[in-house]
């Protein structure tokens, strides 16, 4: 079996880690390797000069799949939940993947996203504390995927749903 990538894209907050997470547990629990690679964990220990500027979050996401590619092969599964705001950087890492790369959108309106905010980050974005947060920032919006291989709406699934659309997908029990 190839390394298959499951690049989890969506607002932060969507759910992409919580996810990730139960997904690595089911399949480690059928005897898959896996890696994880969060967005948020890759910007606190590896990339910890990039901020949230366009620029920053494009080198942050070639960063994580050069990541990716080199660790093709080493596991079943290579697990990135990362926002990955911009449609043109996600089509450009599936090129790059390929044929690894498989898209999720974890899709969740951002009015949700703001009242779940467990990290307190779009109350300081919409009180003007920070700059450059992807959604609330003109500068830095969110495109959303224009043909991702499965799209999670979690309005309307919870956790346990999702990772079951996910291992379905991947005829993984």
């Amino acid at each position: 079996m190839k390394t298959k990538v499951l690049w989890f894209t969506g607002l932060s907050g969507s759910g992409k880690t919580t996810i990730a997470e139960l997904v690595k547990y089911k399949l480690k629990n059928n005897g898959n390797t896996v890696q994880v690679l969060d967005g948020d964990e890759i910007r606190r220990t590896i990339h910890t000069s990039l901020k949230f500027t366009p620029e920053d979050i494009k080198k942050n996401n070639k960063l994580v799949s050069i990541i990716c590619k080199e660790n093709l092969g080493k596991y079943d599964f290579i697990l990135v939940p990362i926002i990955s705001p911009l449609r043109k950087i996600r089509e450009i890492t599936r090129k790059f993947l390929y044929p690894s790369y498989i898209e999720i959108y974890i899709k969740t309106e951002l009015e949700e996203c703001i009242k779940r905010d467990v990290k307190g980050l779009y109350k300081k974005a919409l009180s003007g504390q920070m700059k450059n947060f992807i959604g609330i920032s003109p500068n830095v919006p969110y495109e959303e995927p224009n043909n991702p291989e499965i799209i999670i709406e979690t309005s309307e699934l919870n956790k346990n749903q999702a990772a079951k659309i996910i291992l379905n997908y991947l005829k993984v029990e």
